[in-house]
């Protein structure tokens, strides 16, 4: 016969914290402080194999759950002395969720359950309180109606507040025992008007229902949501926790609290909380009465004039904290306690590892391993690699007050204040007036990069997470919020307009990128801090990975910033994002204009000089580091005018013929772009381009080897190879560069030639391609959008459905598909390494900054992965858990 339920209570359990999986963590961790001997209210575990047999059975139990939730009544009522229903001596129970993974205020909890009619007048004789009874009473009807029966708690807080006004009363501790007598029977009659029935006068229906209404809560929108968040699989459902009541409300010897043990925002060592006098578990919460402090310090700090826990409750108080700190030594970790004083009696309710900020978690794991609790690799494996991005960027304060006008995609972290604009030129303008601007785009092009960095923010009607503005965005290390749906942009009439509400250039809005929040109005900002902890612990991680990170950089300014953060090289500098400057646009528009090679050659002569100064600065700042430059990308309309204004203007300026722009505009133009005439078939078609290129790096690379006394190694690497006569061809017009810079300036660049692999074919492939590329870079972005068949930047429309619906487990732009591209990249790791032994391999698409994908990598044995500046922590910390064993897929 299956177990479906586990007791707990009077120094031994059936459970253990290890057996979270079955028992949920609060009934693990209930077991757990039993065993310890630890005062625990006696009870019971419901598993979650319960809750699976629920929802795979249209919602009916196993057909032995009755007998085994009856016999673990009966084990409740011997330790306690109390019966469940009976009339003179009755066992009240609160029923609680409790999933493997924490889920605050997600799931529904029942106090004082057992509570009707006649065990009410009991429960006041053995109190010798009625006032304490019927105070229990109307809170049992006012939650059990909300959880199980669907009455909403409103329904009870408008005739509470309508008789505290009629009478004088300003807290609920006004009201005398006759008032919550008169009370319960209002709430009792709103219950029939509400519902047709009477409230539930059984106990063991009472629980039933409880019990049900729990299991019922797993699949509540909110729990849905949160569970999407958090990345906590459905299939894990929640166990139900059914735990004899001790009480908080009989008097001014009872209190409630909540406790953590160290400081949740900061990671200080002290005891951390707030409980309250008289009261119950919600009220605490409910903010309808300020909590009091935990500790003397804690009130002296908030200059609060109520008494702290520690001196109202001195024997309570020495008590908690004698069991914090044996419980933080016995879990290793900090931890979020709830507790209940009754009579002067100290009970334990829950113990947890708390939620806490990346800055606290940062203290509190290398405190842990300073203080020999933990290892140094325990300490590593303990933070959560994209929580770092709450320390590298901008935040909005905790306590602002948030005016959300939409919610998109939190594509770029950080936030962001700045007055409205829709076009990067005025953009940039207003910036160099000194002004912070956000630039609102209902999507954003290469074209628009000037504006983009002038930003200080970018908001998008349309696009993924690895959309144009995101991928750049990041890049910058600027917050961005993508694919706002319910934004309306009119480029003409300078406006936007969203949930009602028309915003002119000019107006000021706040957008959140680690939420995908748009604020209206400027809000609050906290400006991140690197703490010595975050040092400390990257040093610990280095130590570990095996895993070089490089950085996605093209400017000297992105290289800095991604230095300062720990990258070991540049895996991918995006030449045309050079190309888009105001100087530079006119001589590469005259280049595509130009209508023989000669005439292309003539215009990028003038480039030449730009391009050399581009790759000799970065040089500088990689001191030495390995660089990879990628030739030509994009498509060359990128690069022209759209519409007749645009292209009468541009034409103007460069005292060229309009038509002979928009004809060429209209050449150029492609159904699909992304698989039309860009990367290495630029170079084939204009090898001139290519040539152009790769001298520029091989004289920058002598220039830069002068002036840092390093020897410079340049990595030149062609996009979107499908075969091996491709990225032959382009290669031999590479190498003639090198040879020819050799001969005039009378040195030689060690370098090497490789190619993105991008395309499924070149994967297949990749063997016959490492004959002659010296290295691989595999380019996600472009893979994953080539093996699925879909446009990163048209996708958001449908991935949100599909993810929710199982199809795909998480957005593939984001975190790495395994099966399939993954499959594709070990194909070619395999097959390029036959060929060449000593070959190097990367990746350089976006997921080089998800943990989960560098995870894969790690698995993989690449030799590094390569992400935004702002990206490198993350991808280091990612790197260490892997080398560590962390299975990121397992824990998702």
């Amino acid at each position: 016969m299956a177990q479906w339920v586990y007791t707990f209570g009077d120094g031994s359990a059936e459970g253990a914290a290890a057996m979270k999986n079955l028992l949920g963590g609060k009934g693990a961790n209930l077991a757990e402080m039993a065993s310890l001997g630890l005062p625990v209210p006696p009870g019971f575990t419901i598993t979650t194999e319960v809750c699976t047999h629920f929802y795979t059975h249209d919602k009916a139990y196993p057909g032995d759950l009755r007998a085994q939730v009856e016999k673990a009544l009966a084990h409740v009522a011997k330790i306690t002395g109390r019966t469940f229903g009976d009339r003179a001596n009755p066992l009240l129970v609160s029923v609680r969720s409790g999933a493997r993974a924490s889920m605050p205020g997600m799931m529904d909890t029942v106090l004082n359950l057992g509570l009707n009619d006649t065990t009410v007048e009991a429960l006041a004789k053995q109190a010798d309180d009625r006032r304490f009874a019927y105070d229990s009473y109307r809170r049992f009807v006012t939650m059990y109606s909300d959880v199980v029966l669907g009455i909403g708690h409103h329904h009870f807080e408008e005739i509470l507040e309508s008789f505290k006004e009629r009478n004088g009363h300003t807290l609920d501790t006004d009201l005398s025992a006759d008032d919550w007598i008169n009370l319960v029977s209002q709430y009792k009659a709103r219950v029939k008007s509400e519902s047709g029935k009477d409230f539930p006068q059984d106990p063991m229906d009472q629980l039933w229902g409880a019990i049900g209404a729990v299991f019922g809560s797993w699949m509540t929108p909110r729990a849905i949501t949160y569970r999407r968040l958090h990345s906590i699989p459905e299939s894990w459902g929640t166990a139900v926790n059914v735990q004899a009541m001790v009480f908080g409300n009989m008097g001014d010897t009872s209190a409630t609290g909540v406790a953590f043990t160290r400081n949740p925002s900061t990671g200080e060592k002290q005891l951390y909380g707030e409980f309250l006098i008289n009261a119950q578990g919600e009220d605490v919460v409910a903010g309808i009465r300020t909590p009091q402090e935990i500790t003397e310090a804690a009130r002296k700090a908030a200059k609060s004039d109520k008494p702290s826990m520690e001196k109202a409750m001195p024997e309570a108080f020495a008590e908690l904290s004698r069991i914090y700190a044996k419980l933080e030594g016995h879990y290793r970790d900090m931890q979020d306690l709830e507790f209940t004083v009754e009579k002067g009696r100290l009970w334990m309710l829950q113990t947890r590892s708390g939620k806490r900020t990346a800055k606290a978690s940062l203290r509190i794991a290398v405190d842990l391993a300073n203080e020999g609790v933990i290892s140094q690799d325990e300490a590593v494996n303990r933070i959560d690699p994209a929580s770092l991005d709450q320390l590298l960027h901008p935040t909005i304060d905790p306590k602002a007050e948030r005016k959300v006008l939409a919610t998109g995609l939190p594509a770029s972290p950080g936030a962001a204040s700045g007055e409205i604009v829709f076009s990067p030129d005025v953009a940039e303008a207003m910036k160099a007036q000194g002004k912070k601007v956000i630039l609102v785009r209902i999507e954003t092009s290469p074209e628009d990069i000037h504006g983009m960095h002038a930003a200080e923010g970018i908001l998008t009607a349309r696009g993924g997470m690895t959309s144009h503005a995101a991928v750049v965005a990041r890049g910058m290390g600027k917050p961005c919020v993508s694919g706002a749906g319910g934004l309306r942009v009119d480029y003409n009439a300078g406006t936007m307009r969203v949930a009602g509400k028309t915003l002119k250039q000019g107006e000021t809005i706040t957008i959140d990128g680690s939420t995908g929040q748009v604020l209206e109005g400027a809000a609050a900002m906290i400006e991140p801090e690197l703490s010595g902890e975050f040092a400390t612990l990257m040093q610990w991680a280095d130590s570990k990975r095996k895993l070089k990170v490089r950085t996605n950089a093209d400017t000297p300014n992105d290289a800095r910033v991604a230095v300062k953060f720990g990258a070991e090289g540049i895996g991918l500098c995006r030449t045309e994002h050079m190309f888009f400057d105001a100087e530079r646009i006119l001589a590469v528009r005259e280049m595509i204009l130009a209508d023989d090679e000669k005439g292309r050659r003539t215009a990028l002569a003038k480039l030449l000089p730009m391009q050399r100064g581009d790759f000799a600065k970065l040089f500088e700042v990689m001191q030495g580091l390995p660089v990879t430059i990628r030739l030509l990308d994009p498509p060359l309309h990128e690069f022209l005018p759209h519409g007749d204004a645009e292209i009468a203007e541009v034409a103007k300026s460069m005292g060229a013929d309009p038509q002979k722009l928009a004809d060429r505009a209209r050449g150029l133009a492609e159904f699909n772009p992304m698989l039309g005439f860009r990367g290495c078939r630029l170079a084939i078609a204009y090898p001139e381009i290519a040539e152009m290129q790769a001298r520029a790096i091989f004289e920058a690379a002598v220039e830069a080897g002068k002036r840092t006394g390093k020897p410079i190694t340049p990595e030149v690497m062609v996009p979107l190879i499908a075969t091996r006569a491709e990225f032959d061809l382009v290669k031999e017009r590479i190498d003639a560069m090198a040879e020819a810079v050799a001969k005039e300036s009378g040195a030689r660049v060690d370098y090497q030639v490789g190619t993105m692999i991008e395309l499924p074919r070149a994967a297949l492939r990749a063997g016959d391609i490492a004959e002659t590329a010296e290295f691989f870079s595999f380019g996600t972005n472009d893979l994953t959008q080539t093996t699925y068949g879909i446009s990163r930047d048209d996708a958001a429309s449908f991935l949100g459905i599909y993810t929710a619906k199982g199809i795909y487990p998480t957005d593939p732009f984001v975190s790495l598909d395994r099966e399939g591209v993954g499959e594709l990249v070990e194909i070619a790791v395999e097959r390029g390494r036959k060929v060449r032994a000593g070959i190097k391999l990367g990746i350089c698409g976006e997921h080089g900054g998800d943990p989960a994908s560098v995870a894969f990598c790690h698995q993989t044995d690449l030799d590094y992965v390569s992400c935004s500046p702002f990206r490198v922590p993350i991808a280091r910390l990612a790197a260490a858990q892997a080398a560590l064993g962390k299975d990121f897929v397992s824990e998702a």
